[in-house]
């Protein structure tokens, strides 16, 4: 779970408007504005504040708040994957005018959208049980990692679509990985044998993305 926590730290998919950019911004690490720096950014940066939750049933199992400079090749995104016994869900905050990043990023939505999906039992043999997607999770999503000797390992569930476009594009699943976004109640059927990237990236840490 905190594997693929760390990693949504760090990766986006919506577009800040080109040609404009912070020297300085907030920097700290928590939702207590008193303990913000102003820190000044390298040349072609935006400011952010990024809010990642990982759930574990209902419950949050880690919530991490940061604000400070993103490099302008960096993108930002809000969306969610949601597996039924767990969940990671990420916002950022975005802008492009010095200390504009003096708010946390916002909390994400706990409210089921109507949408239903499959999800797997955590030992991924079951999956045929109904997930309620949250939020903004538009989409079902099939998960499938064969590992070597044969284990396969299933994860079904819920995602946003910035997630599915950003995570699992066609072909980045790497050798043993197969994945699928679809659309639709359903659609990711329990003998579907399609997967995703999350679970085969190896972490990265959020101070990366911030310089």
């Amino acid at each position: 779970l905190h594997r693929m926590y760390q990693l949504l730290l760090i990766l986006g998919v919506v577009l800040l408007p080109e040609g404009k950019f912070c020297s300085a911004c907030y920097q700290c690490s928590s939702d207590d504005d008193d303990s913000c720096l102003t820190t000044e950014c390298s040349s072609g940066s935006h400011c952010a504040a990024v809010r990642m939750t990982s759930y574990r049933g209902n419950e949050v199992d880690h919530m991490s708040s940061i604000r400070g400079c993103l490099p302008s090749t960096a993108q930002c995104l809000q969306g969610s994957f949601n597996y039924g016994y767990g969940r990671i869900v990420y916002n950022y905050r975005c802008c492009s005018t010095n200390l504009c990043n003096n708010q946390s990023a916002p909390e994400a939505s706990l409210s089921p959208n109507g949408k239903k999906c499959f999800t797997c039992d955590a030992m991924g043999q079951n999956c045929d049980a109904t997930l309620n997607c949250l939020g903004d999770e538009d989409r079902c999503i099939s998960i499938t990692v064969i590992h070597e000797g044969g284990m396969m390992l299933r994860q079904k569930g819920c995602a946003s679509q910035e997630i599915c476009e950003t995570f699992f594009t066609p072909g980045s699943g790497g050798p043993g990985v197969e994945y699928e976004c679809c659309q639709g109640d359903f659609c990711n059927s329990a003998s579907s044998t399609s997967a995703g990237l999350l679970l085969s990236v190896v972490p990265l840490i959020s101070l990366v993305l911030f310089s």
